[in-house]
């Protein structure tokens, strides 16, 4: 039996992975990292194409070792699978895939709940494994989010989420629908009104422009907002939800364009395009949903962790339902602001329960 599994090899799991190794438990004998993946990466690896480096969100040290300097117009995905292996093999952490993991469940043995006496098992395609505590750190990439709006069936072009945007050379000549508030949604109509497609854009509220500083207090304030719901067992807001969009200057270009100005809310899809709440409509020939993920944790579902609220009651990574889980990638490390930060808080959370013995 191994003391620790890490679900997932992205910033948060490759940070835990670190972490537990610098604190004495052994690669493989002590503690693995199940990737579904096929190389190293993370939710990176997917991104697409046309988001190089330079217009990427900031790409967060991992602990231990720097990014080194790279070329501005290089794909962010290259870049950051790149840096990933790098760290992976320099510190010898124990990454293993692909490996993709079906359940996690309660080993049941007639050991108390609340001890570590019994293990959970990790159903993988691959075999099981059985830990003392499980870190899982899934992220969000697997699971977009497809909201549903009246006419999504009978619109006649073609519908797709930003999980499977490749590049706006697949739209040219066309027009357009991108439905959603946050920075993907803004850099995809930047992105094809530079490549000459004529665009709308669809949010619910109208678009949070801010000129905050992105200081450290100002991050903090981000994580404490998103971290009052998860710790009352509610379903978490997004970080960007709370964050809003920095003014940049190519911000204030694209407003000044009539670009990024919203249309309001999407009412419905009709065979040819959509209508807004303002009675309005948009003839188009695609409809691109940015309009975010949720937690990828269906594997979990066994464990029913789920509160009366819709959400997973936490105490900063540790779940308040399961003492033999730790959750990072869910509410506010759920997006690189504080992914590193997480997976340190997993795996001394698991040190410290690894070193109380299993009958107290």
């Amino acid at each position: 039996m191994l003391d620790v599994v890490i679900i997932g090899a992205g910033q948060a799991g490759l940070s835990a992975a670190y972490y537990l190794a610098r604190h004495g438990l052994v690669p493989e004998s002590d503690f693995v990292v199940l990737d579904a993946n096929s190389g190293p990466g993370g939710a990176w690896l997917h991104r697409w194409p046309s988001l190089t480096l330079g217009a990427a969100h900031a790409i967060h040290d991992l602990p231990g070792m720097k990014l080194e300097p790279a070329d501005p117009a290089e794909p962010a995905s290259a870049v950051v699978a790149r840096y990933y292996g790098k760290y992976e093999t320099t510190f010898e952490l124990p990454v293993h895939r692909p490996v993709k993991v079906r359940a996690v469940r309660k080993f049941d043995d007639g050991a108390p709940a609340d001890t570590l006496g019994s293990p959970l098992v990790v159903e993988t395609d691959r075999g099981d494994y059985a830990a003392r505590l499980v870190i899982n750190a899934t992220g969000t990439w697997d699971k977009p989010h497809w909201p549903h709006y009246p006419g999504v069936e009978i619109f006649g072009g073609r519908q797709l989420h930003t999980h499977d945007f490749e590049s706006v050379t697949e739209f040219a000549g066309q027009r357009v629908l991108v439905v959603g508030g946050g920075t993907s949604a803004v850099q995809f109509l930047l992105q094809l009104a530079d490549a000459g497609v004529e665009t709308a854009w669809s949010t619910r509220r109208p678009p949070e422009f801010t000129t905050v500083d992105f200081d450290p207090d100002w991050g903090r304030d981000v994580e404490r907002k998103v971290n009052e719901r998860t710790a009352a067992g509610l379903p978490p807001l997004s970080v960007v939800g709370v964050t809003g969009l920095p003014l940049t200057q190519q911000y204030q270009n694209g407003i000044a364009a009539g670009t990024l100005v919203s249309r309001g809310p999407l009412q419905r899809l009709t065979a040819t395009g959509a209508t807004f709440a303002d009675g309005s409509a948009f003839d188009a020939d695609a409809v691109l949903w940015a309009t975010g993920f949720r937690a990828a944790m269906d594997h979990l579902s066994p464990l029913k962790l789920r509160e009366a609220g819709g959400g997973i009651a936490m105490d900063g990574v540790k779940v308040r339902r399961e003492p033999r889980l730790l959750l990072v990638g869910y509410g506010a490390s759920a997006s690189t602001l504080g992914a590193s930060r997480a997976g340190r808080a997993a795996a001394l959370a698991a040190i410290e329960r690894l070193s109380v013995p299993a009958s107290v």
